[in-house]
């Protein structure tokens, strides 16, 4: 891999530890397990309704589209491996992984990210990268690639050469829009096993 992005993504670590004294209590995450198990439906219209794309700000006008869409995604998954993902999006400590990465990395991160608060992720991961740079967006959700898709790809076909990203799909594509984890790789480093 010559080099990444990081948008939105959860890295460092998301959990409250004494390692981590910003970071979100467990409770958090253990309530987001439990709506999951009660309600997985409701658990896959509520999150996107409300605090994913910032939805549940004042003045932001919902899409219906994008909530839909995002719900079926949802549904599409196996229930266990969703139950089991929020600890592991949650609870696993990047720290380490992020030191050693040496390619350049543009972490793109909003300032008013309700899922993944900024301040305990973007800035911190950055510092960790070697090669890290920080690109914060004011006002900008969590699902900032798909709700400011024209911002977010025009500033990562913008970067300069030494920072030049390598998506799974071209720049603009529907594809580009919704990052796997955060993370673009090269088909080359999925097929590697890439940790992601």
């Amino acid at each position: 891999m010559a080099k990444a992005a990081l948008i939105s993504a959860v890295p460092p670590l998301m959990v409250k530890t004494a390692a981590n004294p910003g970071g979100l209590p467990k409770q958090v995450f253990d309530g987001m397990q439990a709506q999951l198990a009660a309600n997985r439906s409701q658990f896959y219209r509520d999150l996107p309704e409300g605090p994913f794309y910032g939805f549940n700000r004042p003045g932001v006008k919902a899409s219906e589209a994008i909530i839909q869409n995002w719900w079926r995604q949802g549904m599409m998954g196996g229930a266990k491996a969703h139950y089991d993902g929020i600890v592991a999006f949650s609870q696993t400590d990047f720290t380490d992984d992020l030191k050693k990465i040496t390619v350049p990395v543009l972490v793109m991160h909003g300032d008013d990210d309700q899922i993944v608060p900024y301040a305990e992720a973007g800035p911190l991961s950055a510092k960790l990268l070697k090669k890290g740079t920080l690109k914060t967006y004011k006002g900008f959700p969590h699902g900032m690639p798909t709700t400011q898709a024209d911002t977010i790809n025009a500033d990562t076909a913008s970067v300069p050469e030494s920072l030049t990203l390598s998506p799974l799909a071209p720049f603009g594509s529907a594809a580009f829009k919704t990052p796997l984890f955060g993370v673009y790789l090269e088909p080359s480093d999925i097929d590697r096993g890439c940790r992601c």
